[in-house]
């Protein structure tokens, strides 16, 4: 790796971004967690090209993030480049009959959830079926879950998404109160809904005050992206709405003007694009034009626009009257216009060559 950011170094162009080894998401390790810090400050000040990497908090290791603001510090002190990419909000697993399941491995629930959802329906209601689901959904099954995949169930952490903004109800706490079984409560649930009902399962950031620590730190960008990955599992598109609906209207953390920049020249300048991120002649007529009063994250959807149908979740945003591209109206009230001025953006070795 050092010798490809190496090349990156010599040619004066890019950045480096990684999502990280396991020894730096725990605390079982420290002198691993140690070397691992040294090894990314070494990278960034000896190629002299920025490194960055998404920072999160988790239950199971709380207070890992704050050693990544410390390493923020020190690679700038020694005279490297490196900025975290800090979410809004928790970092969810998007559960539901029209995605995923965390028994969805479980023999009885494979056998259901290949079933069209019309069909699935009916084996829920069922009385027999629905029996042996929940039996079967109390058995352990050893695989590990990878990146976005549903973690095993445990109901206290699995919340009931009827708003976007919450509160939500944790799945544990409707059951007590309906007296039931909390994988029943989540099959009454979904049917009460026509099975349109989405749970989510936080996997980080769980922890509002954090976030908002992250989010504050000088040398963080509120943004976040797995490049498409993982479209089907979570939910990202609402970041930079959540943003200005919940931590400037609601809580009141940022002013209006904060968060604009937040989400427009910060990111822009650190990425090295210098031809957009304000409003000023002569840069990329770039623009987004919203009612600060109304701005806010819809309900996610379920699309199959795939290629093969594949599925993806969508989540469209209200409150946002136009977005511009170059100077083109390309939605109006979330509607495309047909205007395509878009263009892929690269880097100066790019535009060069």
């Amino acid at each position: 790796m050092r010798r490809l950011v190496g090349v990156m170094g010599d040619m004066n162009a890019g950045i480096f971004e990684l999502a990280g080894e396991e020894v730096g998401r725990t605390s079982r390790d420290p002198q691993g967690l140690r070397d691992y810090h040294v090894r990314l400050r070494d990278l960034a000040v000896e190629t002299g090209r920025p490194v960055t990497w998404g920072i999160f908090s988790r239950r199971e290791a709380p207070e890992v993030w704050r050693t990544y603001l410390a390493l923020l510090e020190e690679t700038a002190a020694a005279g490297g480049r490196m900025f975290a990419q800090a979410h809004s909000r928790a970092l969810n697993v998007v559960l539901s009959f029209k995605t995923s399941l965390p028994f969805d491995r479980l023999p009885v629930w494979t056998e259901l959830r290949a079933l069209p959802l019309d069909l699935q329906r009916l084996r829920l209601r069922d009385p027999e079926a629905r029996r042996r689901l929940v039996e079967a959904a109390g058995e352990r099954h050893e695989r590990r879950a990878i990146g976005a995949e549903p973690r095993p169930a445990a109901y206290d952490g699995i919340f009931v998404m009827d708003t976007v903004e919450g509160p939500h109800r944790s799945v544990a706490e409707v059951a007590r109160a309906r007296g039931v079984d909390p994988v029943e409560a989540m099959i009454d649930l979904a049917l009460e809904k026509d099975l349109e009902l989405f749970f989510l399962q936080p996997i980080a950031n769980e922890n509002q005050d954090d976030v908002l620590e992250m989010m504050k730190h000088p040398r963080s960008v509120v943004t976040f992206s797995d490049s498409g990955a993982h479209v089907s599992q979570i939910m990202d598109a609402s970041l930079q709405t959540h943003v200005l609906s919940h931590w400037v209207r609601t809580k009141g953390a940022f002013t209006l003007e904060q968060a604009v920049r937040m989400l427009s020249f910060e990111p822009a300048t650190h990425w090295g694009f210098a031809d957009r991120g304000l409003i000023r002649e002569g840069l990329a007529a770039d623009l987004l034009v919203f009612d600060p009063e109304t701005i806010a994250p819809e309900m996610p959807e379920v699309a199959h626009d795939l290629p093969a149908g594949a599925r993806r979740l969508v989540q469209r945003a209200r409150g946002v009257s136009a977005t511009v591209v170059n100077g083109e109206v390309v939605l109006r009230d979330g509607k495309p216009t047909g205007a395509l001025p878009g263009q892929l953006l690269r880097g100066p070795l790019a535009r060069r060559w």
